[in-house]
């Protein structure tokens, strides 16, 4: 915040909670930038408020919430905070893996139920992790993240990709290629890494989840809406797989009723990111990308390319 301040005038809300609607319109009528929160929609509406707005800076990798092409359109540059939370990302998504896989919230609730009967050799039995088979849905820097972490526990690691690697990448990562249906059908583990577009919304759905093993346990630390929500909850009740681990929810904050209840998955509020250390960096990426453009220079983390620091268009 000091940085910020020492170069321009700032104008935030409170800082334990988001911004309403009504708030945001108000607050954006006349600054140069906004450095928003991944949970404030940005859109055209919001956008005409101020002629004369130069950047969106998004306090997050993933930027669904802000229509591009209309920032595009009115010339407004916006930018993201990428690599700053990938290894943060991936070890939640791994705690999720093995939590998931051993029961571990499970356990943790029968112990603190006081129903704790002692050892017993069949109680709460899970997954094995070391050795078995992971398959990564998207390979960005996330997924390889993952990677390392999952070759760690002696795993096979799939991984499907809209672009698949060189043979030379793949075997420099140990991940081998498989199309989606082939790898969800071979994995022990599926872990979503995967930006949320009109491509990959319910990318995973009843087909997908079909083709998964009786034995599988699907992960999501990406976006909630790349899984479909009412589908998985059927899978899980019917065993179509055996667990999940979810980071993330189609309709933030609102999550299906019957996941709350369900013993085989494991609930977090979406704290991929949250650390101290790659919040702090997170910020300090928003407040560079915010100022570069402000300053009518190229944001490091531009996500509209077509972006000129010329005048807005009207």
């Amino acid at each position: 915040m000091d940085r910020l301040q020492a170069e321009a005038i700032v104008r935030h809300g409170d800082l334990d909670r988001g911004l309403t609607r009504a708030e945001l319109m108000d607050g954006v009528r006349d600054v140069d930038g906004l450095i928003c929160l991944l949970t404030d929609q940005i859109d055209g509406e919001l956008l005409d408020v101020n002629p004369s707005l130069k950047v969106v800076s998004n306090y997050a990798v993933g930027f669904n919430n802000i229509d591009v092409p209309a920032a595009t359109e009115r010339n407004v540059a916006v930018t993201n905070t990428p690599g700053v939370l990938t290894e943060c990302t991936a070890d939640m998504a791994w705690a999720l893996l093995m939590a998931s896989a051993r029961r571990v919230i499970e356990g943790d609730r029968l112990v603190r139920s006081g129903q704790w009967a002692g050892w017993e050799p069949l109680q709460m039995l899970g997954a094995e992790v070391t050795g078995g088979t992971i398959g990564l849905v998207g390979l960005g820097r996330i997924a390889k993240a993952m990677a390392k972490r999952a070759l760690a526990f002696d795993m096979r690691v799939l991984y499907w990709n809209r672009t698949r690697l060189s043979a030379d990448e793949e075997k420099t990562l140990g991940v081998e290629y498989r199309e989606l249906d082939e790898m969800l059908s071979e994995s022990d583990f599926v872990s979503i890494h995967v930006a949320l577009s009109e491509q990959t919304r319910h990318l995973i759905s009843t087909p997908q989840l079909k083709r998964m093993k009786p034995t599988a346990t699907l992960i999501n630390t990406a976006r909630g809406a790349v899984v479909d929500e009412s589908a998985l909850v059927q899978a899980l009740r019917d065993g179509t797989i055996a667990r999940a681990g979810l980071d993330v929810y189609e309709h933030e904050p609102k999550v299906e009723p019957e996941l709350l209840s369900m013993q085989n998955v494991v609930l977090a509020p979406h704290l991929g990111s949250a650390t101290v250390e790659t919040r702090t960096r997170m910020g300090e990426l928003a407040i560079e990308n915010c100022l570069a453009a402000c300053r009518g220079e190229r944001p490091p983390n531009l996500v509209n390319p077509e972006w000129t620091p010329s005048q807005r268009k009207a």
